[in-house]
């Protein structure tokens, strides 16, 4: 069963940070990886959670026992999220999401990727994939890397009682080089069209994949998320069942054959989404709900999923609070332990504040051991 460690650690804002690093008052979308013997973090700070032309994006990495040390620093005066390394072929790559400076609106831009030299030493940020490609994870597989991301992230906020958006198109890639990607499986990128956003993917043992998609935009089937299934072979025909819970920021992995989710959990009664207003439309729906969960408490929380009957079940909660959960999670130190690193409103205030308030107050970013124990330890 999963455990957490009692005492999670201050990583942003502290003491000890390099010379270069300088954190405002939100500290949230991150990711971590072991590479070179390294643990390498990058996240974005800014003035608030909302975009901002202020938003700097740091990478620093740390030697096990040792200090951390600055490694890279990117700033477009417009706002940057979405950091994803990828660590594949004795190399390592940073990819990251270019978006407007308007706090109002979420204007996707380019995706862009820097490779590592050696210490300190990166390359300068290049353009990938097409205009508008959100990098939402990437990951190693059998030693193939690959990468899930969106195109018409735009199109989730721009539903009104006259405007019918375009689908979001989620894409399932893999490259040779870390900087040309390709299409996983048919050659067709795109996996999924519709309402789903943020994706992630877990492979077992048989191949099996097994995703969690975010579908805040909805469709004729309902709003919250999809789980969904491509058999071994043919990972380009996925199989989707609807979830009213919406799991913001799915990072899904593998733990002894089963299947793990680290996502945001809704904190009501029954944590849905979808709140099943059959007597409203598309569109009324849609405000319904965003209002309704922008109101309401948050945590970040790990889940299993069932790849067979394609559910989710909810195991725990991290300490956290208002604005929270953008998980990256490593490996940790033995077989059965796992880092992670994820943000959160202050965990020691009121747990309740909702959404909203969150976003518009301070984050910082925490670091929690989880470990799978016996049942009677």
């Amino acid at each position: 069963m999963p455990r957490l460690d009692d005492d999670p650690e201050t990583i942003v804002p502290r003491a000890g940070m390099p010379a270069g690093v300088a954190a405002q008052a939100s500290n949230n979308n991150l990711d971590i990886v072991h590479h070179d013997g390294r643990l390498f973090f990058a996240w974005r700070t800014g003035p608030s959670h909302f975009a901002s032309p202020d938003v700097w994006m740091y990478v620093v990495s740390r030697a096990p026992g040792g200090a951390w040390e600055l490694e890279a620093s990117f700033h477009h005066e417009t706002d940057l999220r979405e950091p994803r390394f990828l660590s594949w072929s004795g190399q390592l790559w940073l990819y990251f999401a270019e978006l407007g400076d308007n706090p109002s609106a979420f204007e996707p831009g380019q995706a862009f990727v820097s490779e590592r030299n050696a210490l300190g030493d990166w390359t300068d940020e290049v353009q990938i994939h097409e205009q508008g490609f959100i990098p939402w994870r990437t990951k190693v597989i059998d030693d193939v890397p690959y990468m899930l991301g969106y195109v018409g992230g735009e199109n989730i906020y721009a539903l009104g009682e006259d405007v019918e958006p375009d689908p979001v198109q989620v894409h399932f890639l893999t490259t040779t080089d870390g900087y040309a990607w390709s299409p996983v499986a048919g050659g067709q990128p795109v996996v999924h069209t519709g309402g789903g956003s943020e994706t992630d993917v877990a492979v077992l043992e048989d191949g099996t994949l097994v995703a969690v998609m975010r579908n805040e935009l909805g469709d004729p089937g309902g709003f919250g998320s999809k789980i969904c299934r491509a058999e071994a072979g043919s990972w380009g025909n996925w199989r989707c069942s609807y979830d009213p819970r919406k799991y913001d920021s799915p990072l899904v992995f593998t733990f002894d054959g089963r299947v793990f989710l680290l996502a945001r959990r809704n904190v009501t009664d029954t944590g849905n989404y979808d709140l099943g207003r059959d007597d409203l439309t598309q569109s009324q729906k849609y405000f319904e709900y965003q209002t309704d969960y922008w109101a309401k408490p948050k945590r970040c929380a790990l889940w299993e999923v069932d790849g067979v009957a394609l559910t989710v079940e909810w195991l725990l909660d991290l300490p956290s609070a208002g604005d929270t959960c953008f998980p990256g999670v490593v490996p940790y130190g033995e077989e059965a332990a796992f880092l992670i690193y994820n943000y959160s409103s202050p965990i020691d205030g009121d747990l309740d504040i909702s959404w909203l308030q969150g976003q518009v107050g301070t984050t910082s970013i925490y670091s929690h051991v989880l470990r799978f124990v016996d049942q009677d330890e």
